[in-house]
């Protein structure tokens, strides 16, 4: 069904970007939840089922709550941020402190019609003491589950945030829009996902103040909104390049880079270039390396002076990416390893 939203111009003036933990912690376990290898994100849902085999999370109040088993979840789980990098904790703040009013009113929507679950039954008679057990359960999520690869998620969602803040700049809400996903059309001040054309429409009641515009690695590749929130409508989309993640910045990056490369640009070279499949600063490049972050900065400059990556700034950081020049490299290289092999 075709959800729709309707921006005047002072909602489109307060729409903003912005990145969220909370978010990636709430959508990496309902995927874990999710039938299927996990799309781009197999090699985190591998991963993360074997950490879970091996010691296994207890949520027995949060589960319930975000794998329903029906066509939404409550909204509180995710509230919009408050700025555009919130941390973890700042955001099980704003979790905590959500009123009973709207946790209730939220958890009817949800459920109305259908069988509740011992949590929700929970919240609706104690929703300040059940937020704080449920808020622990995700930090539990996000220490065991996102931390580990926060650094990389991160490089990617301010990677994606750079890219279509310049959209928005050049071509303008019509362009920005019409970029974010391949379901999503804007017309006349009405953005339109998903749905094909003459199906019954749902209108998207509006929160306070705009559309937060978040992308989400684990959200690939769908855009999902919810119909009503007591926050900032939050509009969560598949960021670009999601699946790079996974492809380079593993500890122990550099082993697909391929003899070839290293023989042409040296092997630490190489094994940057290898990292940088995914966006990275050098100060997440030095820590993820062991080695100076100046260290790094003079092997960066090398690369990007031979048309190897790319570089865009993102707040006070930037952000280098390896080039179609440089994923060509790492391929050929990586393939010339391969018929050595044979």
């Amino acid at each position: 069904m075709p959800l729709l939203l309707e921006l005047g111009v002072a909602d489109l003036a307060a729409t903003r970007f912005a990145a969220s933990p909370l978010c990636e912690t709430v959508k990496a376990v309902q995927l874990l939840a999710a039938p299927g290898p996990g799309g781009v994100n197999r090699p985190w849902v591998s991963w993360a089922r074997s950490e879970l085999d091996r010691d296994p999370l207890r949520v027995p109040r949060l589960w319930p709550l975000a794998v329903t088993g029906l066509a939404t979840f409550p909204e509180f789980l995710i509230p919009a941020p408050a700025g555009q990098w919130p941390g973890i904790d700042d955001e099980l703040d704003h979790l905590r402190a959500t009123s009973g009013e709207h946790v209730r009113a939220s958890l009817t929507r949800v459920f109305a019609g259908h069988p509740w679950p011992d949590s929700a039954l929970e919240l609706m008679e104690r929703p300040a003491r059940t937020l704080a057990s449920i808020a622990a359960e995700l930090a539990d999520c996000h220490d065991r589950l996102i931390r580990p690869h926060w650094e990389r998620i991160r490089s990617v969602l301010a990677a994606d945030i750079a890219y279509r803040t310049g959209l928005l700049a050049s071509g303008g809400a019509r362009d920005l829009f019409r970029d974010l996903h391949q379901d999503m059309h804007w017309s006349e001040g009405t953005l339109t996902i998903g749905g094909s054309s003459g199906a019954p429409v749902s209108r998207v009641m509006l929160g306070p103040d705009g559309v937060v515009l978040m992308p989400s690695v684990f959200n690939w590749p769908e855009a999902s909104v919810k119909l009503a929130t007591s926050t900032q409508t939050v509009l969560v989309y598949p960021a670009r390049g999601a699946g790079t993640v996974w492809l380079g910045g593993q500890p122990s990056a550099g082993a697909g880079a391929g003899a070839g490369a290293q023989a042409l640009i040296g092997a630490m070279r190489a094994r940057l270039l290898d990292a940088l499949r995914s966006p990275a600063s050098t100060t997440a490049l030095a820590r993820q390396f062991g080695i100076t972050p100046s260290a790094v900065s003079q092997h960066l400059a090398v690369l990007h002076r031979g048309g190897l990556l790319t570089r865009r700034r993102s707040g006070r950081a930037v952000l280098y990416q390896a080039s179609d020049l440089g994923l060509a490299l790492l391929a050929a290289s990586a393939a010339g390893t391969q018929g050595r092999a044979r």
